[in-house]
């Protein structure tokens, strides 16, 4: 079986859904344009001042997200037309990604000072730092908690190489 290198640029085409979502999400600045944006930051010089990187690579990871659904450009000024960044439904749940990454910091990177971020859950006014748990049960779960088993696009793609003649997989 002939196995080409997979390129960053192909990494979306993968039967995987990791690989899928990290073809949009999977660098370090647009983590951090997530990030911003969680915690209110809507207009391109406000990401901009908060993250200070380049103007290019900004617009560039913003374009990235809205062309994804997972951010949209909403226009908030006519003259000059201005537009502002907000989170869709689609970019709303990635927030367990971040708050797991903020909890694996805060544990692991935090500072002698500590956590730079409290989250306060707005119904009680608790700090809390949230968790996976099963919906069924309720109960907290791990990775010694889960079992992995292939799914319908898994099953699919095995299925469709078993089918090809012998000579294609050399």
């Amino acid at each position: 079986m002939i196995r080409r290198l997979m390129r960053w640029q192909d990494i979306g085409d993968m039967t995987c859904s990791v690989a899928r979502a990290l073809s949009v999400v999977g660098d370090r600045w647009t983590l951090l344009v997530l990030r911003d944006a969680f915690l209110g930051v809507r207009r391109f010089d406000d990401f901009h001042a908060d993250l200070g990187t380049t103007r290019h690579r900004l617009a560039a990871r913003l374009r990235k997200l809205v062309d994804h659904g997972v951010l949209e450009r909403v226009p908030y000024a006519e003259r000059p037309p201005r537009f502002e960044y907000r989170l869709t439904e689609k970019g709303r749940d990635l927030y367990p990604v971040v708050v797991s990454l903020t909890r694996w910091g805060d544990r692991w990177m935090a500072g002698r000072d500590g956590p730079p971020v409290e989250l306060v859950h707005r119904g009680c006014g608790r700090r809390i730092m949230p968790t996976l748990a099963c919906p069924e049960c309720g109960e907290p779960v791990g990775a010694r908690d889960m079992q992995v088993r292939p799914g319908p696009a898994l099953r699919k793609e095995w299925k469709a190489r078993l089918q090809r003649p012998r000579e294609e997989l050399r």
